[in-house]
């Protein structure tokens, strides 16, 4: 059952799907941290100085200074700044697994058209049309002799 294990652990796809979430993990750090201390600050600024991950609602109807002081007591919040950093970072991630994939997908159709430039390998029998090799001298679907 181990080595059933490890020979499953060590497949290249699950290695990349690890791979692949350490980096998601990394990124979506990044991206908090862009998020947070870059971009929201001078947003929060332009709108009269408002520190967007302390907009709360307090549901408890109590009066606090601040988020933290109102967790602190223990009263029901309504963290909506805190959810606008969130609906951001998404934006900031979305945007850009978009253009990643719109590179890649650029970057294939160029590869592709290298491809199909090239020499081709095969033609058509005049007798079956089925694709054989360019060189035979005889289609091995319907054995008609072909002119070289």
């Amino acid at each position: 059952m181990l080595k059933e294990f490890r020979d499953f652990a060590m497949r290249g796809n699950v290695l990349d799907l690890a791979v692949g979430l350490v980096l998601g993990v990394a990124f979506g750090a990044i991206v908090t941290s862009m998020v947070n201390d870059i971009i929201m600050p001078p947003i929060g600024e332009i709108l009269g100085g408002a520190d967007f991950s302390d907009l709360y609602i307090n549901l408890s109807g109590g009066e606090y200074e601040s988020l933290a002081a109102a967790q602190e007591a223990g009263a029901s919040t309504i963290n909506y700044g805190a959810f606008l950093n969130t609906i951001i970072n998404f934006i900031i991630v979305a945007f850009a697994m978009f253009m990643l994939v719109r590179f890649v997908n650029r970057a294939t159709e160029h590869f592709q058209e290298e491809e199909e430039a090239a020499d081709p390998t095969t033609r058509e029998c005049p007798y079956c049309i089925s694709e054989i090799p360019i060189k035979a001298t005889r289609c091995p679907n319907c054995t008609s002799e072909l002119e070289a």
